[in-house]
């Protein structure tokens, strides 16, 4: 059961970084403005708060979730060998 867990987490990373990433380019949208008359053309960036704030959430939750399912592999190989240690 224990090992199980450890594969739950370790799988749980990708699929939280991709989710990251889907997030972040939600919250980054670009338009481009043709240009009019003497006005150039342009792009204008806008950021999206709330994408790019899961983006950081989602990228937390992953590396918690590596540290963790990391840390429990470690105590369980350790639980697992003859050494004290």
């Amino acid at each position: 059961m224990r090992w199980l867990t450890i594969a739950a987490e370790i799988v749980l990373v990708p699929v939280l970084a991709v989710a990251a990433v889907w997030c972040w380019r939600h919250g980054v949208q670009t338009t481009v403005f043709k240009a009019q008359g003497e006005a150039p053309s342009f792009g204008a960036t806008r950021y999206v708060g709330p994408w790019l704030a899961g983006s950081a959430a989602l990228v937390i939750m992953a590396g918690l979730s590596l540290i963790d399912g990391t840390a429990r592999a470690v105590r369980a190989r350790r639980a697992g060998s003859d050494t004290p240690y």
